[in-house]
């Protein structure tokens, strides 16, 4: 976690470290055994430099997906004034400021490193949210940012696209014009599917906890617990009313948004990028009384 003022979260360096080792271990397992066919390696020098791509232009990749501008003081100034206070709240750099001009609610924190990183609102939970639920919202994902979980994310979907993309078009690395050297490229594919599956369960359990930690975090930084829980429930229940074809547009994202583009139909998917939306309340009320306590 870098040196801010948000509260530290022993659970999450442990799960981010574990989650890391683990990447790492897959790296190189997959490495190995694609280098082991030599007509692979060309391949996976290509797959390789786009995965190094994907995370050193994380924030400008992440923005232009779902079609967010950066903007300056002058043509948001409320926004910048509510991150301004936030990172000095918590003594941190400062991101770059986005907005996603589409009607769906929601929010989220990219970029490789606190120095280099970006928050974006789509006009939607701008136009949704009062000022103190739009603070509480911005730091969630301030804290998503000072915790480096947005990161190790970022690593952990660049290994899903390497496998993916060997899984698609390893038989043109792996065979030339040859393209029924049958056997060898049906191993290929299958190694890339067990290791994109195991990419998917390490960033959907790492997914799942970062969301309660960044709550946490957030909700003791502003002091108020309530505004993000009320923010909460506002973005989950406007979800369903926004067209399934924009939600499906966004649902890329869903590791990286405050809240997943899916409506209440799609109850597994919610279970599988973010905690229950039950779960997350409860733990903001404990804190709501915690803070009252102190007080």
């Amino acid at each position: 976690m870098a040196r801010t003022r948000f509260r530290s979260d022993r659970g999450l360096t442990l799960r981010m470290g574990g989650v890391g080792l683990g990447l790492v271990l897959l790296y190189v397992a997959f490495g190995a055994f694609l280098i082991s066919s030599t007509n692979m390696v060309f391949g996976l020098v290509v797959v390789l430099g786009m995965s190094w791509g994907q995370w050193y232009f994380s924030d400008s990749l992440a923005l232009k997906s779902m079609g967010a501008h950066v903007v300056e003081p002058e043509q948001a100034p409320e926004l910048h004034a509510m991150i301004d206070r936030l990172v000095a709240l918590a003594d941190m750099p400062k991101p770059r400021v986005a907005v996603a001009v589409t009607e769906m609610p929601n929010a989220f924190a990219t970029g490789r490193s606190p120095s280099h990183s970006a928050v974006c609102v789509t006009t939607g939970i701008m136009q949704r949210l009062d000022a103190d639920e739009l603070e509480g919202v911005l730091a969630h994902e301030l804290a998503h940012v000072a915790n480096r979980d947005v990161s190790v994310m970022t690593v952990a979907s660049s290994l899903g696209l390497l496998a993916g993309f060997l899984t698609r078009w390893g038989m043109w690395f792996g065979g030339g014009r040859d393209r029924n050297s049958g056997p060898a490229m049906i191993v290929v594919i299958l190694v890339s599917v067990v290791v994109s599956a195991i990419s998917f369960i390490l960033t959907r359990a790492l997914s799942r906890y970062r969301e309660l930690s960044a709550d946490r975090s957030g909700a003791y930084l502003t002091g108020r617990p309530s505004k993000l829980a009320s923010a909460l429930v506002k973005i989950s229940g406007d979800m369903a009313r926004i067209p399934t074809s924009d939600l499906r547009e966004a649902q890329s994202m869903n590791a990286f948004f405050i809240a997943p583009a899916v409506n209440g139909q799609s109850v597994q998917e919610l279970m599988s990028t973010h905690p229950p939306l039950q779960a997350r309340l409860d733990q903001l009320a404990q804190i709501g009384a915690d803070l009252s306590e102190r007080r």
